[in-house]
């Protein structure tokens, strides 16, 4: 199979998704990764619609796409005018991409019912925006909106609007599940017609090149992976989506599972091959970037994505990772990791404890030790499978390696309001190093805010490099309700600095309790980290 082109609608299509917005200067810096990635297309907005997208075509005039064609997207001309004097297709002009993107209706309840306009206008729409755009010299990707379900209740007018574009010198048509409705079968029968009554078209036009299809899905059924590999199959030459599969309602076709079912999967080539390990490296910098929290169960990428947490799961991955994973996941930039919780055994620890640096015992029994406390501990309510911080404390001090870089004296949290006054929060902490006691206050904007500051301030006489960590997200979960306020609490703090991500959890029927069992267990990871790099410099 020839290898497939793909297209990028993040900073276009993507933006249309619920939350999701870019600035043209961050829509930069993911094109810039883009490129980086292999991506043969970037579409970076339609300069006819807001003034951010234009700044986007401007700034982008001073990058160098290494691999990348950047793309401009717009809709055919508008009804009884020419294409020279419609605004929009100037816009896309004035943009300066060596590729346009335009779009059309194929399906005629759009064209007679949503837009009042006529078939034959709509047909004439299609081929003059085409005509006009491939005559200043652009390459032109033309989007068939709705054209599956426009060929489910009109096969004949979709057909005729296809061929209106290739009439205007299309380069590419892209059938659009604009809808997200159809299904891979319908997807499969529907190209193969489309394939046969277009080479009817071209039957009596020999030299003509061959008509390049495309596949533009979305998710709503669940089905834009499955569809747009039915596409391919059937014999498109380029897949649209994006990048973690931002887009409207449900999203469109996630790139970051196209691209390794195409390469791994199909052995079809898309990306370069080396560039793969890159996936999900570009999939976080798009999530930061949308400030959206990555999805942890996304095939390839996602960091539970190839997760193991049974023990018989992770004895048999430890002797042949193929028994239980679908594919080696640094092909992907991905990495194994083992989980820790009440359904582990001696295989889960041995493996962790090996992964954190921690050594156990050569004869099994540290390991059948530390799964027994474990199950006893999430019976309680503790979730190490989530807390790699807190579990890497607790083997530590179950095999009498941990050495604590401050042992807590006391600490006392006041809050206060005053009238219409937000409430304040103040800590005190009493700590001690190696018998050398600190003890500091500070406010807060919150308990654990205060608590938080001031444990920095006691510990910044003892280790002044903190100011790199940062609490970077809170949870706290009520683990039985049934009991009321007296219920047991899960605090689950995630904290990081500039190299890593970690993190830890407390549990108490006391909220603040819990809370500074979480916090000293990442301030102590952090420390111990930091000293364990010191030892090997």
């Amino acid at each position: 199979m020839d290898p497939i082109l793909v297209y990028d609608t993040t900073l276009r299509d993507g933006t249309q998704g619920e939350n999701i917005n870019f600035s043209a200067e961050e829509k930069i810096k993911i094109a810039r990764w883009l490129d980086d990635l292999g991506i043969d297309y970037i579409e970076g907005g339609w300069p006819g619609s807001n003034p951010r997208d234009v700044q986007f075509f401007e700034l982008a005039r001073e990058v160098k796409f290494t691999h990348a064609r950047l793309t401009s997207f717009g809709a055919t001309r508008k009804p009884g005018i020419r294409p020279q004097e419609d605004a929009n297709l100037q816009a896309l002009l004035d943009s300066g991409t060596p590729t346009v993107a335009i779009f059309g209706k194929s399906w005629d309840l759009h064209v007679e019912k949503i837009m009042d306009n006529t078939l034959e206008e709509n047909l004439d729409m299609v081929k003059d925006s085409v005509e006009y755009l491939k005559a200043a010299g652009r390459e032109v990707v033309y989007d068939a909106e709705h054209f599956f379900d426009g060929y489910k209740t009109n096969p004949e007018y979709a057909i005729d609007t296809l061929a209106a574009a290739l009439g205007g010198g299309a380069d590419f048509l892209v059938l659009c599940d604009t809808n997200g409705g159809t299904l891979p079968f319908e997807i499969e029968s529907i190209f193969e017609d489309v394939k046969h009554r277009l080479d009817k078209v071209y039957q009596d036009s020999p030299g003509k090149p061959a008509v390049k299809l495309g596949i533009h899905t979305h998710n709503d059924c669940g089905m834009a992976l499955a569809n747009t590999v039915s596409g391919v199959r059937c014999g498109a030459v380029m897949v649209q989506g994006t990048i973690n599969g931002y887009g409207e309602r449900c999203g469109n076709a996630d790139l970051t599972a196209v691209i390794p079912v195409l390469s791994a999967k199909m052995n079809v080539a898309c990306i370069p091959a080396e560039n793969l390990a890159k996936l999900k490296t570009v999939s976080r910098v798009v999530s930061e970037t949308a400030n959206i929290v990555p999805l942890n169960s996304r095939p390839f990428v996602g960091k539970s994505a190839f997760a193991h947490k049974g023990g018989i799961h992770v004895n048999a991955v430890m002797k042949i990772p193929e028994a239980y994973e679908h594919m080696d996941p640094e092909l992907v930039g991905n990495s194994r990791r083992v989980l820790v919780s009440d359904m582990s055994g001696k295989s889960n620890i041995e493996y962790k404890a090996k992964e954190l640096g921690v050594t156990l015992g050569g004869n099994g029994f540290d390991s059948r030790q530390i799964v027994s406390k474990i199950k006893d501990l999430e019976q309680d309510g503790y979730q190490f499978d989530v807390a790699e911080g807190s579990f890497k404390i607790l083997t530590q001090k179950l095999t009498q390696q941990f050495k604590p870089l401050f042992d807590l004296e006391s600490f006392r949290v006041t809050i206060e309001k005053d009238r219409d006054q937000p409430c304040t929060a103040h800590a005190t902490v009493k700590i001690s190093v190696d018998g050398n006691k600190e003890i500091t206050a500070a406010e807060g904007y919150g308990p654990v805010s205060a608590l938080d500051n001031a444990l920095r301030k006691a510990l910044d006489r003892f280790y002044p490099d903190l100011d790199t960590m940062r609490l970077v997200d809170f949870k706290v979960r009520v683990i039985d309700g049934r009991v009321g306020t007296a219920a047991k609490v899960r605090v689950l703090i995630e904290s990081r600095d500039q190299e890593k991500l970690w993190s830890t959890i407390g549990v108490s029927e006391d909220i603040i309790e819990a809370s500074w069992q979480a916090l000293a267990d990442s301030f102590q990871y952090k420390l111990a980290y930091e000293a364990e790099m010191r030892k090997n410099q």
